[in-house]
């Protein structure tokens, strides 16, 4: 059974950085995606950045520039470097992970860390 446990969440005044971590634990198969989603109250979850396991991101447009999302597979952590940080993006950010071991596709999701950013 794998599980993601997320870190790094805290108040932060806007302009400043913060460094998520997400470290999974049990069986990972070499074909995954890891990933951060957040949710900001009344709204849904929305995709921020995501890696594969061979290091190709992606990124939301509004983190663009702002965000960088690394992994380092043999610690099976995934980070999430957030600069310039504005009120905006305040949620719950959670780590999710996407695994193949064909045919079957397996889902995870951690339990969030919440990052608020004053202004």
């Amino acid at each position: 059974q794998v599980q993601l446990v997320e870190s790094g969440g805290a108040l932060v005044q806007a302009g400043g950085s913060l460094t998520l971590s997400c470290a999974a634990s049990g069986t990972i198969f070499s074909i995954n995606t890891m990933g951060w989603y957040r949710q900001a109250p009344g709204k849904q979850r929305e995709l921020v950045a995501t890696i594969s396991s061979g290091g190709m991101t992606n990124y939301a447009d509004s983190v663009k520039g702002r965000f960088t999302m690394s992994r380092d597979n043999a610690k099976k952590t995934a980070s999430l470097q957030m600069n310039s940080l504005k009120p905006e993006d305040t949620a719950v950010y959670y780590c999710r992970l996407v695994m193949v071991n064909p045919p079957t596709r397996y889902e995870y999701w951690g339990q969030g860390t919440q990052v608020t950013v004053s202004s």
